[in-house]
């Protein structure tokens, strides 16, 4: 195989990525990784110019920008040097960037939004937030009682890696079907609405929600050696009302492009492919 691809942006996950694709007999063209693949950049032009132009996971680091560590490039000037009938594709696309996209007469995917990825990605996402949790942690997980706020893909794989490590595990849900999981699988649960008044074991406490959880009255609640570690882009955790009060805290953002490029970097090419063949291109 040797497509031509244009991998444009990002972080060291997508440095990773141009690596293995490279690997599989492919011709690479980046653009804006020179920090992570010194000695290995083009220009954007020509990197825009391939078949296939992979763009970074999230597509935006602000309001309208592409997430790229050279320079500012609003994402509608890179789409208006796009050209129909390429192949973009994309991870976590706004509104506003489908619609610049389409305005330029431009099929934008999203590759974030294939399920293959996002399990793979929320198990890398697990595995990374435990180790950022141990490495902040004087003891071991072993018998330590763990909350995990919400119970999507990354509660579910965080709960049960916690699990498997011998932590006392209670996730919190706010579903009645998710609670009856939580009991099944021999965790305890807990309702999102009624954490007043039972936070006061936990030794740590993840939270994968996306949206205000833990307040100041909660955060008081939890013993002050509790570490805190948030795994969602937006808080759900207060972590200026924790740094106030002494909680150890950290915010555990991109932990994938972070912690195991390498890992990400495979499970966005194997999607990539995925598409490609689903679209009629051999691969």
């Amino acid at each position: 195989m040797n497509k031509v691809f244009g991998v444009i942006g990002g972080d060291r996950r997508q440095a990773e990525l141009a690596q293995l694709l490279a690997a599989d007999g492919n011709t690479v063209r980046t653009y804006g990784l020179d920090r992570w693949k010194p000695g290995g950049e083009g220009t954007l032009d020509r990197a825009v110019s391939a078949d296939t132009v992979i763009l970074p996971l999230p597509l935006c680091k602000g309001e309208g920008v592409l997430n790229c560590e050279e320079g500012a490039v609003p994402t509608i000037d890179l789409f208006r040097r796009l050209r129909p009938g390429q192949a973009i594709l994309a991870g976590q696309v706004k509104p506003q960037q489908r619609q610049e996209a389409a305005a330029c007469g431009l099929a934008l995917e999203d590759y974030f939004l294939r399920e293959e990825l996002t399990v793979a990605n929320a198990a890398a996402t697990a595995e990374a937030a435990i180790q950022v949790a141990m490495e902040q942690l004087d003891q071991t997980l072993l018998g330590m009682p763990c909350l995990v706020l919400g119970f999507g893909r990354i509660g579910k794989l965080l709960s049960h890696r916690l699990h498997g490590l011998g932590a006392q595990v209670t996730a919190a849900a706010r579903k009645p079907e998710d609670l009856a999981w939580i009991r099944a699988f021999g965790w305890q649960p807990l309702e999102t609405g009624a954490l007043d008044g039972n936070l006061e074991p936990f030794g740590v406490v993840f939270n994968t929600i996306p949206s205000p959880v833990l307040d100041a009255p909660l955060l008081a609640q939890l013993p002050r050696d509790c570490l805190c570690v948030e795994l969602a882009s937006i808080p759900g955790i207060d972590l200026a009302e924790a740094e106030k009060l002494g909680l150890p805290h950290i915010w555990a953002r991109s932990l994938p492009g972070r912690i195991v490029p390498r890992t990400a970097a495979a499970v966005i090419r194997d999607a990539v492919y995925y598409i490609l063949e689903e679209r009629g291109a051999p691969v």
